[in-house]
């Protein structure tokens, strides 16, 4: 029984079988996270099987034995449109103004599908018990076009909320630290691991104390289907759930303290990044 925070090689089998029939769209890997879990549900619910996200034996037999693949659209132009970050025109415009009428896209429409689009897709596709990946294909477009769809509560998608002068504040004090090593524990100047240097710059900046660890902060705060500059975004890194976090700066961009990098900025639209997102909260 393979589930969320499994590893091996037979986890890496069950997302190649996925792939094979359209389910799993990522690289393959030994791990068994939320991706790789949305897969497994989409799987599930298209054969008819108890939608849990866990590789049991009756999905794993249905997967060997025949299973249906994804579906790939039908005939109609309508239906087969894949829309992803990346892409524009008109159908991308529509794409946002029927996502902002729903509430899930509170920036402008642009008809360019970059990462605050593929946030709101993929808020969406949560709340409506889609495949999460932020890809708006023919199961995406149609719960979209139904009356039926959820809509986001007022309070999650906009954007006003946000003071811009704690957020400018905590912007400016954020980057005073460019460059700062990371450090395992690290909460000052002389060092930062990505929760410490959260807590420090959300202090000393607006005086807003946040809990210690990542998974902590994840629990607070409130939810926004688009990043506003001075929120939080989050990602699920080296274990379930909420493992690394950064804030967002405007202009798909985000400030973090990385393992690898120490305090820098980073698009959200990297392709490390991007496969990782979990969403934001706003805590200003």
């Amino acid at each position: 029984m393979l589930r969320v925070g499994s590893t091996g090689p037979n986890v890496q089998s069950l997302q190649q079988q996925l792939k094979n029939k359209g389910y799993f769209k990522g690289t393959t890997t030994q791990y068994f996270g939320s991706i790789t879990k949305n897969a497994v549900m989409a799987f599930q619910r298209a054969n008819g099987l108890s939608v849990d996200g866990i590789a049991g034996p009756a999905t794993l037999s249905k997967l060997k034995n025949g299973g249906s693949s994804a579906s790939t659209g039908g005939s109609s132009s309508s239906n087969s449109t894949i829309l992803r970050q990346g892409m524009k025109g008109s159908a991308v415009s529509s794409l946002q103004q029927k996502l902002k009428n729903k509430g899930y896209f509170s920036a402008g429409v642009t008809g360019y599908f970059g990462s605050i689009t593929t946030s709101a897709v993929k808020s969406f596709q949560r709340a409506n018990g889609l495949l999460v990946d932020g890809e708006a294909g023919p199961d995406t477009l149609n719960k979209l076009n139904s009356s039926s769809s959820s809509s986001s509560k007022p309070s999650t998608s906009t954007g006003s909320s946000t003071s811009s002068s704690s957020a400018s504040k905590v912007i400016s004090y954020g980057k005073r630290f460019m460059g700062t090593p990371y450090v395992w524990g690290g909460a000052a100047p002389g060092g930062f691991d990505c929760s410490g240097y959260l807590n420090y710059v959300y202090r000393n900046a607006v005086g807003v104390s946040l809990p210690r660890t990542v998974a902590s902060i994840y629990q607070t705060g409130t939810r926004v289907s688009s990043p506003q500059p001075g929120d939080i975004v989050f990602f699920e890194t080296y274990q379930p759930g909420a493992s690394h976090a950064g804030i967002y700066i405007g202009n798909g961009q985000f400030m973090h303290a990385g393992s690898s990098t120490g305090v820098t900025i980073t698009s959200l639209s990297n392709s490390y990044w991007s496969k990782r997102y979990l969403g934001a909260k706003r805590y200003l």
